[in-house]
């Protein structure tokens, strides 16, 4: 099942992200790691910022979660975690979808150039990386985050991205 979470969730969100993050060992950037990869006062920060999670609910606990964040005329999947030990079960799928289905925007995920998992991940479900001037120039635009990771990074987006900035 899925449901949007709220405050109550919080610590379940944390829970999966600090789980699922664990599959990003030695492909973030040294200088870009931090145990845990989110910190509580992080996450909270996102979620400030306008991040929505949803969660997929399995045996009465979260196994997965998938961030939305509005920004502009796009809208951005953030943070999609999945615990170790629920992945590669189609939960990851079953949020994209649903996330998708939410939105009428185009819809950008931006991950670490190294996460070829990941990056096949939405591959399969339609999107296609950007090349490297509009990556960095949609970075710039829609995330905050720093010039070093803007590096190490890679836009995707799914059909409406591609159309929004003329590619098709």
């Amino acid at each position: 099942m899925i449901c949007r979470c709220d405050d109550r969730d919080f610590e379940q969100i944390f829970a999966v992200i600090v789980d699922g993050a664990s599959a990003y060992t030695g492909i973030v950037p040294a200088d870009r790691w931090s145990e845990p990869d989110m910190s509580r006062e992080k996450l909270q920060r996102q979620i400030d910022e306008g991040v929505l999670f949803w969660g997929y609910e399995k045996d009465g606990a979260i196994a997965g979660v998938m961030g939305l964040q509005q920004v502009d005329d796009v809208t951005l999947i953030r943070h999609t975690y999945v615990r170790m030990a629920d992945q590669n079960q189609g939960i990851g799928s079953c949020l994209l979808h649903h996330l998708r289905s939410v939105t009428a925007n185009p819809v950008l995920v931006g991950t670490w150039a190294d996460a070829t998992r990941a990056i096949r991940f939405y591959e399969k479900h339609g999107f296609r990386a950007v090349d490297s001037g509009q990556r960095d120039s949609l970075l710039k635009r829609y995330w905050t985050i720093p010039a070093c990771q803007i590096e190490a990074s890679v836009v995707l987006a799914d059909r409406r991205g591609w159309e929004l900035h003329g590619k098709s």
